[in-house]
């Protein structure tokens, strides 16, 4: 590394903390690494802190417990402890490192004092700058300008830095959409092309971890885009993709929402098997699943169809749904008042139950339920309009039928 920083800041207020001082007081020489320095420098809330170091993990434990700063052993083995500082912020502290071998998802790892070696192992070169605690930005790699000018590359040669780990092939794509401007870099782009197809080892959680960073981007279409013509999205998901719903969702959003932009740019059917790869909470895979479904939503009908398909398929999926059909079939302006009627809508409840069935002499079973759905959709065919009155009239009506 340099003699010195290759530029200074202001130092940024997260850093100037007391609880932050106290912990640099306790480490000595530490620079904060990656994604908070990145983030400082273009004007974004930093997110996870990591504490870069030449201390030996034993040595950095030590301190920290000495002074009374909590840890958890985290990482130990690669160096890394978290410790918590007095006012809770969470700082992710790492010994530098070099890599010894790597097998494509793991390393191992040797520690070093070399700041250099350390920024050498490290994905793009954006993510490999070092802030101290004066303001000092440190740049082995040459990242500071691919930062501020919206460069993902990666570090030293492409292919040498996916070997060590494939999933830095979909890194390079989602911090390309949040990231990136400009024309992608074309050697990266190459090396992602060439190991495509190792992309498929990698343990659904972690597909899974990316794709919903990649889609909670501002606007993730034009990285989609890439990575359909690099064959990126198609070593891992199921095709063919619709970017152009994809696109005509975004602008219509009321928020981004990474499930809802997976349905969008998935084929009908391939909810399931989406699901499956990306290993999938239970109520994300049922979600995706109904949302690659059969979309039943009829943009053009009245208020009274409307609030039919709202208490049928409650607010969350009519929202969903309205979106969906609205991007699909080019119809963008048809969402905004339906959205309005769903932010409006008090989801009513049918004024009967059960056990005004059984106080007519019916016996509790399937029965119940029958006559209960029978006046449901006799009240909903009614806009919802009948009371518990007139729904017990019309229970009476059906009970007397059904015991005939």
């Amino acid at each position: 590394m340099s003699d010195g920083p290759a530029r200074r800041i202001a130092s940024p207020a997260w850093l100037r903390q007391p609880a932050m001082a106290a912990l640099l007081d306790t480490l000595g020489e530490a620079r904060f690494v990656g994604g908070a320095v990145r983030d400082t420098l273009l004007g974004l809330p930093p997110g996870d802190l990591d504490l870069a170091t030449p201390l030996e993990p034993i040595e950095t434990l030590a301190r920290l417990e000495r002074v009374g700063i909590r840890t958890v052993p985290t990482g130990l083995s690669h160096g890394t402890i978290t410790a918590i500082l007095a006012d809770d912020t969470v700082v992710e502290v790492t010994t530098l490192r070099r890599d010894v071998e790597t097998d494509g998802r793991h390393a191992i790892v040797a520690f070093t004092h070399d700041w250099a070696a350390d920024a050498a192992r490290r994905d793009f070169t954006l993510n490999a700058l070092y802030l101290d605690r004066s303001g000092g930005i440190w740049d082995p790699v040459g990242g500071l300008d691919d930062c501020l000018a919206g460069r993902i590359r990666f570090v030293g040669a492409p292919l040498q830095r996916i070997d060590e780990d494939v999933l830095r092939i979909l890194r390079f794509y989602r911090f390309q959409a949040r990231y990136g401007r400009g024309t992608p870099d074309a050697e990266a782009r190459a090396a992602c092309r060439r190991r495509a197809d190792r992309i498929d080892r990698l343990a659904g959680e972690r597909l899974q971890t990316e794709t919903r960073k990649l889609l909670g981007a501002t606007d993730p279409t034009p990285t989609a885009r890439l990575m359909t013509e690099d064959g990126v999205l198609a070593a891992y998901l199921p095709g063919p993709f619709h970017l152009d719903r994809l696109a005509a969702l975004v602008p219509i959003e009321p928020s981004a929402d990474p499930i809802r932009r997976l349905a969008a740019l998935l084929d009908t059917g391939a909810g399931t098997a989406v699901a499956e790869r990306l290993r999938l909470s239970s109520t994300d895979r049922d979600r995706l699943v109904a949302l690659t479904g059969t979309n039943a939503i009829d943009l053009a009908a009245g208020d009274r169809s409307q609030r039919t398909a709202l208490y049928r398929l409650g607010v969350g999926f009519y929202r969903d749904f309205t979106l969906l059909a609205a991007a699909g079939r080019g119809q963008p302006e048809r969402a905004r008042p339906l959205l309005a009627l769903a932010d409006a809508w008090d989801n009513p409840a049918l004024p009967i139950g059960g056990r005004d069935v059984t106080a007519l002499g019916i016996e509790a079973g399937p029965a119940v339920g029958r006559l209960l759905r029978l006046v449901e959709e006799w009240w909903i065919e009614g806009d919802f309009r009948a009371d518990r009155a007139a729904c017990l009239d019309r229970l009476t009506e059906l009970a007397a039928l059904a015991q005939a």
